[in-house]
């Protein structure tokens, strides 16, 4: 799962050839390959938006306002889909199962950060600070991967690591 992951986060989505690529690297079978990556509704075999929306519909999240919460990202990004991506390429929204954070309901993941509490206000900033990523408040955490103004993963340098004596 995390060789797709890589390859889906290379080119966007999972195309046959990536598959392939991926069995071959592992030395596993395509057919295995491919029926990993179809079962799992995080893996997407067609271009999505480079910012994606996963918002948890299920019960917890929905009792606390997960539905108007969708209908609030699918105005804000323009499209009235899921598999839609948004005019600007950005983005595009999925609903999703449970995202283990029922406590926090309403919540959804989005660019491998998870955002809980949401409101309609909340949503939009989101969306604001990935349309403007030089704002203040867009500073990544440490478990988030800094990107660059156009929305791609930026290399940190290493530390270079001693050696041990041996």
């Amino acid at each position: 799962m995390p060789a797709l992951d890589l390859a889906q986060e290379e080119l966007g989505y999972l195309t046959p050839e990536a598959m392939s690529e991926v069995a071959e690297a592992l030395q596993l079978d395509p057919g295995y390959v491919e029926g990993v990556a179809t079962f799992y509704s995080l893996f997407h075999h067609e271009p999505i938006g480079k910012h994606r929306f996963y918002v948890c519909t299920n019960l917890s999240c929905m009792l606390r306002g997960a539905s108007g919460i969708v209908d609030h990202v699918k105005q804000a990004i323009g499209v009235e889909r899921s598999d839609q991506v948004s005019a600007d390429g950005l983005f595009s929204f999925e609903e999703v199962e449970c995202l283990g954070a029922c406590e926090y309901a309403p919540m959804m993941r989005l660019d491998h950060r998870y955002h809980y509490d949401l409101t309609n206000e909340s949503v939009d900033k989101l969306i604001a600070e990935i349309r403007s990523p030089s704002t203040p408040d867009s500073v990544p955490s440490p478990l988030t991967p800094a990107l660059s103004p156009k929305g791609e993963r930026v290399r940190k340098a290493r530390p270079t690591r001693k050696k041990a004596n041996g």
